[in-house]
């Protein structure tokens, strides 16, 4: 079955599940971040097929709730797995467009469109902030999949300004994690980086039904998560030395890069919480890591 078919079939079966889901019972409406505040949270949130993004269901409902958590931002930026680039790039236009960047799984998705303002004042300050990483403005991409599956269900009004911020894919796992770090003073700002990956991500080998998972990307995701609460950057940095569960569940790196810009912007005090997870079509991770203020 072409893969296309195959997630289609998939998520219009009725029976989508979440692997030991956590899902998150608040429900009350976030507060508007103001000056002063406590510093933002960061969240990395696993995305997974666009087609999730269509109707309520688990991943969604959670997405939802999430916002309702943290604090209103006063802009997002958002680092997803869908922006590689040569260099480093940030959104400046006042207008950015919604980039349908997938294949005709369901003309619904076609007919989305995410109308959220860009901010081209705070671009232009993230790429003067960061000068020596030679970050640069940019006024063609817009919202990728990665973006705007996501944000429509946080913040379905599309009423807060928001910037992608690309992945120079020619760097590595060390560099992407260093970067991340000059990106903190945002959370100063009432700022929400949104970082959008998948921690395991292998779609050549996708599986249905949904409750039948790899035993490998059981294992890689559960051994995330545990470094993650060691707080061993390092060794996520290091992915390739994680053995062959971690080289399985990356077998290319671009939906794993998210989750160490999110790391790196942790701070020592931090603390972290795995408000969603679970295993999608067996093969890749929804789940997610929220990272605040203590």
């Amino acid at each position: 079955m072409h893969r296309r078919q195959f997630i289609k079939k998939t998520l219009t079966n009725s029976s989508i599940l979440m692997a030991g889901s956590s899902i998150p019972s608040f429900v009350t409406e976030s507060k508007q971040w103001k000056s002063g505040d406590a510093i933002m949270p960061v969240l990395f949130i696993g995305h997974g097929a666009p087609l999730y993004t269509l109707d309520e269901n688990p991943y969604s409902r959670a997405w939802k709730q999430v916002a309702a958590r943290i604090p209103r931002p006063k802009a997002i930026v958002c680092i997803s797995a869908h922006w590689l680039t040569r260099g480093t790039l940030v959104t400046a236009m006042e207008a950015p467009r919604t980039i349908h960047d997938f294949g005709r799984m369901d003309d619904r998705l076609f007919e989305i469109d995410y109308p959220a303002p860009g901010d081209p004042a705070l671009a232009q300050e993230i790429a003067r902030t960061l000068t020596d990483w030679h970050v640069q403005e940019d006024h063609r991409w817009g919202f990728d999949h990665g973006a705007w599956c996501v944000a429509r269900w946080m913040y379905p009004e599309a009423d807060i300004p928001m910037l992608q911020f690309s992945i120079d894919y020619h760097r590595g796992a060390q560099h992407q994690y260093e970067l991340a770090k000059h990106l903190s003073f945002l959370r100063e700002k009432g700022v929400l980086i949104l970082a959008s990956g998948n921690i395991v991500h292998n779609l050549g080998v996708l599986r249905f039904p949904e409750s039948s998972t790899y035993d490998w990307a059981i294992e890689f995701d559960e051994q995330s998560k545990t470094l993650i609460e060691k707080g061993d950057h390092q060794s996520l940095i290091d992915y390739q030395k994680l053995g062959q569960a971690a080289a399985l569940s990356i077998p290319t790196p671009d939906h794993y890069y998210p989750l160490l810009y999110a790391l790196g912007l942790q701070r020592p005090k931090d603390k972290v919480s795995f408000p969603i997870d679970g295993i999608a079509y067996g093969s890749t991770s929804m789940r997610s890591v929220l990272i605040e203020a203590a």
